[in-house]
């Protein structure tokens, strides 16, 4: 029998992705202020995207395996601190058994959104709220470093595509 069905749609997607953001992150090397930039003077940081994306994965998974959240230690918003907060996030991630999330899709999971206080089953609370968020946060990362010159394309988001040198999509 395999894992639980909300766990591999969860665990596996937030490992996949985290990397990706910590390759993306890498590429800041020697420019760091692009962590600093935002697509508009109301959002975050790629920094603060970049870290709250990871912030998700846990939040997200924990609940589900019906775990509390750990406390997320402050690395900083540059590049070192992105790349330790996105280690301790997969390792905390990896040491979640799958086992934990038999049954996850009818436990209800209390949680707010922004200022909303919810309580979502939690097939509801990964699909239409965490894994939203997380990408979300994600791909405005992703947006920011674009934006502001680094050398990202959708390769680098997903990790899947292929294109020839130069097409950065």
């Amino acid at each position: 029998m395999g894992a639980p069905p909300l766990y591999t749609a969860s665990v596996p997607v937030f490992l996949h992705y985290l990397d990706r953001l910590e390759g993306m992150v890498g590429k800041t090397a020697g420019r760091e202020h692009l962590l600093q930039a935002r697509l508009a003077p109301d959002m975050f940081t790629a920094g603060q995207q970049v870290a709250t994306a990871a912030g998700f994965a846990l939040r997200i998974a924990f609940p589900l395996a019906g775990r509390a959240v750990p406390a997320a230690a402050d690395h900083g918003l540059d590049r070192i601190g992105l790349g330790r907060r996105i280690v301790a996030a997969r390792q905390e991630l990896r040491a979640l058994d799958p086992a934990e999330f038999a049954g996850a899709e009818g436990r209800i999971i209390a949680h707010r959104a922004g200022f909303a206080e919810l309580e979502q089953p939690g097939g509801d609370f990964l699909h239409l709220f965490g894994m939203p968020n997380f990408l979300f946060h994600a791909a405005m990362a992703f947006a920011v470093l674009r934006k502001e010159g680094a050398a990202v394309g959708k390769a680098d988001f997903d990790g899947l595509h292929d294109y020839p040198e130069g097409f950065r999509f």
